[in-house]
């Protein structure tokens, strides 16, 4: 388990936390000085959580042990010691969860490489309040594990309700195609034409679409077109797109973004939507080069990047960092079921921003929490110091969305009251004026036993056992505590299908028994 050592901060410290609200940061903290850190090979802060002991003063921990001491044997590398912060961008990716169900419907274990917790975690609905207007509602909850002195904390975040597709502003969006050779295969460029002719069906008259596609070179197929009057014409080139050579996936991205500027809207939700199996072989392959050319027009434009995988072989790494620096969001479609949640039933969200560069912050009380660590967003982490700097990028959140975040805190034994504040930032999608809301968390919060807990707390711990079980496979229990193990969590997840009659859930169960006859 990846845990970070807590070390007791100055009073002026604490009231500053107390006095900003600030939550919970993406780093955790333990008693020993030891950590599986999140510092660059150079030793350089990379993901935020360490904050250094002021100048001149030595760095101990709670109880006042000399943080560079590792005489105890530990052999872990020890890191600079942690502040008590959690902070990261928020994130609402699902392609991990949907590649993980592909490949285990085909009979194998997914890389553990391509599963990211949180984004099985955030692949259920949750029960959250929601606000009235733009930003978030904060709930902040939990239960006890099985494991003592450890729980499960939720920290979750929800948008607005999605409103009648007639309520959002007009949408401007830039399809940028594979028609690469390795689109061929059944499941890929069919799924995508058809996926993208019904989508256009769904739009509204004032909405625009735009079609880029690529093989080993890029064409601008349909500049951007209003689809009042102009359906057919959009259909005829969704029906006319072929399979064609090699995947230059930088040259569709570049001329995609072209695209959008080209057709920009002021007033309207501007999004590149890239569909691809990410296999990138002609041209730039990398992600920050690919992005590079194009960073100008997302930061001065606003237009953002939800990218779409296909393909049982898929590109999930580079996929996943262009939407993260496209301001943006990922999805896996393998079936028509998929396609239809993505671009039909879940089209407001996917298309529509209630919030950009969002933001989350937990703060843990050191007097009750000896350790925590963050379940997942290890490529979102933000350095803490950053959390109202609203220059740096956080995550472009869409109508009817729900944000999860679940940590492992142990707590001090025999300790009561307050544990937690989560907050979240974040700017209007309009006017970019910057808001936060907060929620806390007591210690009697967390008396109930997780398997007694709220339904879809428990689907949520479900999701991330078993998340942690395909990265830790050879490990029976896992890394988090209180994993029950694969036989159990199968039993669960198939008495949470029939209590909550959620598909996904069943689904869910479903890919457990897979993995559960190949362990």
């Amino acid at each position: 388990m990846e845990q970070y050592r807590i070390r007791r901060v100055r009073a002026a410290l604490l009231a500053l936390t107390a006095a900003g609200g600030l939550l919970l940061t993406g780093c955790s903290g333990t008693d020993d000085g030891s950590s599986l850190s999140d510092s660059s090979a150079d030793g350089s802060k990379a993901g935020g959580g360490y904050a250094p002991a002021p100048d001149g003063e030595q760095q101990t921990g709670p109880d006042g042990a000399d943080s560079s001491d590792s005489s105890d044997g530990d052999s872990r590398e020890v890191a600079p010691d942690p502040d008590y912060l959690s902070t990261f961008a928020l994130d609402v990716d699902t392609a991990s969860y949907g590649y993980a169900r592909r490949t285990l419907a085909e009979g194998r274990l997914p890389d553990p490489s391509t599963v990211r917790p949180e984004e099985f975690v955030n692949s259920f609905r949750q029960d959250y309040d929601r606000p009235d207007g733009n930003g978030f509602s904060v709930t902040v909850d939990g239960a006890r594990t099985d494991e003592d002195d450890w729980s499960l904390v939720r920290v979750g975040l929800a948008t607005r309700a999605a409103e009648d597709s007639d309520d959002r502003p007009p949408a401007a969006l830039t399809f940028v195609i594979d028609i690469s050779g390795s689109m061929a295969e059944p499941g890929r460029l069919d799924l995508a034409k058809d996926s993208l002719g019904t989508m256009t069906d769904q739009l509204r008259d004032d909405d625009s679409v735009a079609i880029v596609t690529f093989s080993d070179e890029a064409e601008r197929v349909l500049p951007m077109t209003r689809l009042d009057g102009n359906r057919d014409e959009i259909h005829d080139a969704i029906d006319s797109l072929e399979p064609a050579d090699s995947t230059n996936l930088g040259a569709g991205v570049e001329t995609g973004y072209e695209t959008a500027e080209d057709g920009l809207r002021e007033g309207a939700t501007n999004r590149v939507v890239l569909i691809s199996d990410a296999l990138a072989n002609t041209g730039d392959t990398d992600s920050e080069t690919i992005l590079e050319s194009i960073a100008s027009e997302r930061r001065e434009h606003g237009i953002t990047l939800f990218g779409v995988g296909v393909g049982s072989d898929y590109g999930d790494e580079l996929m996943e960092e262009l939407a993260d620096k496209g301001d943006g969001h990922t999805a896996y479609v393998s079936d028509e079921e998929g396609a239809r949640k993505v671009f039909v039933e879940q089209l407001p969200q996917n298309i529509d921003l209630t919030a950009r560069d969002a933001k989350a912050q937990v703060a843990f009380d050191p007097e009750t929490v000896k350790e925590f660590r963050l379940i997942g967003y290890d490529n979102r982490r933000v350095d803490d110091e950053d959390f109202r700097d609203d220059s740096v990028d956080g995550g472009e959140i869409g109508p009817g969305h729900t944000v999860t975040a679940l940590y492992a805190v142990r707590h001090r034994p025999g300790a009561d009251g307050h544990l937690a504040t989560a907050s979240v930032r974040w700017l209007d999608p309009a006017s970019r004026t910057p808001h936060e809301e907060s929620g806390r968390l007591e210690s009697e919060d967390l008396d109930s036993d997780l398997w007694d807990a709220k339904p879809r707390l428990q689907v949520a711990a479900v999701a991330a056992y078993f998340a942690d079980h395909l990265r830790s496979r050879h490990d029976s229990t896992g890394t988090l505590p209180g994993n029950p193990g694969l036989d159990e969590l199968g039993a669960r997840a198939q008495r949470l299908a029939d209590r909550t009659e959620d598909r996904a859930v069943d689904q869910l169960a479903d890919m457990i028994g897979e993995a559960r006859s190949m362990a």
